[in-house]
């Protein structure tokens, strides 16, 4: 049920609250549409779906409106516009005639699915011709999803990347979903980002510290454990100790967690010296005395990234030995391992697992932590995401496909008339316009009606969407880079 204390009315931007005096006196049905919209020069080239679930169990499922939230809508907006705009009778038959619940319909993609870029996502239409002027009312709340939208995206281009290199020097997948930790909750704006952005990750890794992100994954996506975490440290319990006593630091960290990982931040003064003269000297009996179910995690928190963690491994290799897996690359011993939580992106990632590569060590060594690149910088044109109408009926049961077209800027263009989205003869997803799609190929599923959430999805099933193909792990099917010829000419949008 959505939640008692918001209320809905309030939930939109000013000027909707203005439209339905705005559109053709006869129209009884609006019918929109949201995309991540494809344009030529995109770093993103497909998106994973995910988040819509969350809104409509949070805030628009059940009846939304009550006597006493159309009385404070109207005092608010009659405040804001300083006149009476504020439709008052409207919503008054909706909570009449409805019960407070919204009269729409929302068809969309399952969650976790991935689409190409510029492919329908979701509809939304009203059910009852007099509220026609639902469908749009709703666009400022459902556009948001651009934000768990993009974080999954981006969370799953850093699995891509883990994968490819992973593979290539491993042999094997073991552990990918442990290779990238969600260390962003601090460095996003609000409990409800950390939360959705949190959950998003979730959907690719299991292996997170945004506590945010595991409720939202357990009460919204019927998962009672979405990810985990190990004992870890930071500054403050390291530089409490003193300068002059940081191999103590170090050594009660091992005490107080003897078994299961541990985490041990060592950069507070000098990285390069307490890796090679504490942790490979003066606590190398106690580090070796430790095993892989136990291991010693060290982390690196400043520098640059790449040169610093390139130092830091071969410090350690020379301080511990190495050993060579099956691929011939250099693995640390079992007991011993880092993580590199700083400086962390896309292309920093790409950057540092290359070069480990070429100086022989295996990703099997290394775990990396991601913030704010993952979490918090992005913004809705980062896949362009927008909500249009597409078809409006009359009274008298015509249909009218309408759309935008500007002339100063043509990616902006929207699709025509009713969609439906298929996959084609080759295999490739495409959104069908004009209404003419068969219901039967339609991925588009109905999730809402009426108040009433239609399909529940868990996280093991989005999980199961989202996963990785041998494809995804090709260096041309990277998002960042351009799609190879094939795939991008089959990427056809707006078939009509």
């Amino acid at each position: 049920m959505a939640a008692q204390d918001f209320n809905f009315l309030l939930a939109t931007d000013s000027y909707k609250v203005t439209h339905y005096k705005q559109y053709p006196p006869n129209v009884s049905k609006v019918y929109s549409y949201f995309e991540c919209r494809r344009r030529k020069d995109a770093q993103f080239h497909e998106v994973v779906f995910f988040g819509l679930q969350y809104l409509l169990k949070k805030y628009l499922a059940g009846p939304v409106i009550t006597e006493e939230k159309i009385q404070e809508a109207q005092q608010f907006f009659h405040l804001h516009f300083k006149q009476k705009v504020f439709d008052e009778d409207g919503w008054r038959r909706v909570l009449e005639k409805h019960d407070g619940r919204l009269p729409i319909r929302i068809k969309a993609v399952p969650e976790g699915k991935i689409i190409p870029r510029g492919n329908v996502l979701f509809t939304v239409e009203n059910t009852d011709p007099d509220f026609f002027w639902l469908t749009n009312y709703v666009e400022t709340m459902l556009v948001q999803m651009w934000y768990p939208i993009t974080v999954a995206t981006i969370s799953r281009e850093f699995k891509k990347i883990l994968a490819k290199h992973l593979k290539s020097t491993s042999g094997s997948l073991e552990g990918l979903d442990f290779k990238l930790h969600d260390f962003g909750y601090r460095g996003v704006s609000s409990q409800e980002s950390a939360a959705l952005g949190g959950a998003a990750h979730l959907v690719n890794f299991c292996s997170t510290d945004t506590v945010a992100g595991l409720l939202m994954a357990q009460r919204y996506y019927g998962c009672p454990m979405a990810g985990f975490s190990i004992p870890a440290a930071e500054h403050s319990t390291i530089i409490s100790w003193g300068r002059t006593r940081e191999k103590e630091a170090y050594e009660s960290l091992l005490e107080q967690f003897p078994t299961g990982p541990v985490a041990v931040v060592s950069d507070s003064y000098d990285i390069f010296k307490a890796c090679k003269h504490i942790w490979g000297d003066k606590l190398k009996d106690r580090v070796t005395e430790r095993s892989e179910d136990s291991a010693l995690v060290i982390r690196p928190d400043s520098g640059d990234p790449a040169e610093t963690l390139l130092e830091v491994i071969k410090i350690l290799g020379e301080s511990f030995g190495f050993t060579l897996n099956s691929n011939g690359y250099k693995v640390l011993p079992s007991y011993l391992r880092i993580i590199q939580g700083d400086g962390i992106d896309l292309k920093s990632i790409e950057e540092i697992l290359v070069k480990l590569s070429e100086q022989g060590w295996s990703v099997e060594n290394v775990f990396f932590g991601c913030g704010s690149a993952l979490l918090q910088k992005l913004n809705r044109d980062t896949l362009n995401c927008a909500f249009k109408c597409s078809y409006v009926e009359s009274v008298n049961g015509k249909g009218t496909d309408v759309y935008k077209q500007p002339v100063t800027d043509p990616s902006k263009g929207s699709k025509r008339g009713r969609l439906s989205l298929r996959k084609n003869s080759d295999g490739f997803i495409e959104t069908v316009e004009r209404g003419v799609g068969k219901p039967e190929e339609d991925m588009l599923v109905t999730v809402f009606e009426n108040g009433t959430i239609l399909q529940d999805y868990t996280l093991e099933e989005i999980r199961k969407n989202a996963r990785l193909s041998e494809d995804d792990m090709a260096p041309a099917q990277h998002n960042h880079n351009e799609l190879n010829g094939l795939h991008h000419k089959h990427i056809m949008n707006g078939v009509h």
